[in-house]
């Protein structure tokens, strides 16, 4: 045994992203640092679902959309599943519906591309130890979702929701309720806005979050 100390391993990385130049561009940052080694590259959900079975990294740097196939989340559920590898996700994306569909699919964080590099690196560091990171905007988000009450929603905006539940349109919604496809984009637009969401999948996977649904 020399008098020298021993050095930890390096944190192993996967990326995954479905665009390469973002990833070309991580795996230069990412080579920066002596202690961090991207040992594989995803462009899609399913391969690195797959990859991370066959590398076992620490820390899979996870995009939520993905183009075609399985998203970010529902990768994130199939890694998270083993217990062995932890997922940061790293998106642009900060809206309440996806930040909650993350951590809920077991993400140890969640990281914003804006993010400084250093930030990034010891965001990374933190996942590899299973310690969560939050970026500032969305630690912000998740506080002020834990304080604020639940959002009320009157008999008819519940009723569409069931309707949006089940992955009826506008005017199938319409004509389910008998009323106008007017009045169903009316009530959508107050639903997303107590919910804090803009898309159909957001507002059904809050709803369900928050028991709002059946």
């Amino acid at each position: 045994m020399t008098g020298q100390a021993q050095q930890k391993p390096p944190v192993r990385i996967l990326l995954c992203d479905d665009h390469a130049v973002v990833r070309a561009g991580l795996l230069a940052l990412l080579g920066s640092e002596p202690d961090i080694e991207v040992v594989g590259e995803a462009g899609s959900g399913e391969e690195a679902v797959a990859l991370a079975a066959r590398l076992t990294p620490d820390v899979v740097l996870m995009d939520l959309q993905l183009g075609e196939g399985i998203d970010g989340v529902e990768a994130t559920r199939r890694i998270a599943a083993g217990g062995t590898v932890h997922v940061l996700v790293l998106t642009t994306y900060d809206t309440d519906a996806d930040i909650t569909r993350a951590i809920e699919a077991g993400a140890t964080g969640y990281l914003l591309k804006a993010e400084r590099p250093e930030e990034l690196f010891a965001a990374i560091r933190s996942a590899a130890q299973g310690r969560t990171t939050l970026s500032a905007p969305v630690a912000t988000r998740v506080m002020a979702r834990m304080r604020s009450p639940r959002p009320t929603l009157t008999d008819r905006e519940r009723d569409i929701l069931a309707q949006l539940s089940q992955g009826l349109g506008n005017r199938d919604i319409a004509r389910a309720l008998f009323i106008s496809e007017a009045t169903v984009k009316t009530h959508l637009g107050r639903i997303y806005d107590k919910l804090g969401v803009d898309t159909r999948a957001g507002a059904v996977s809050v709803a369900k979050e928050q028991r709002l649904l059946p």
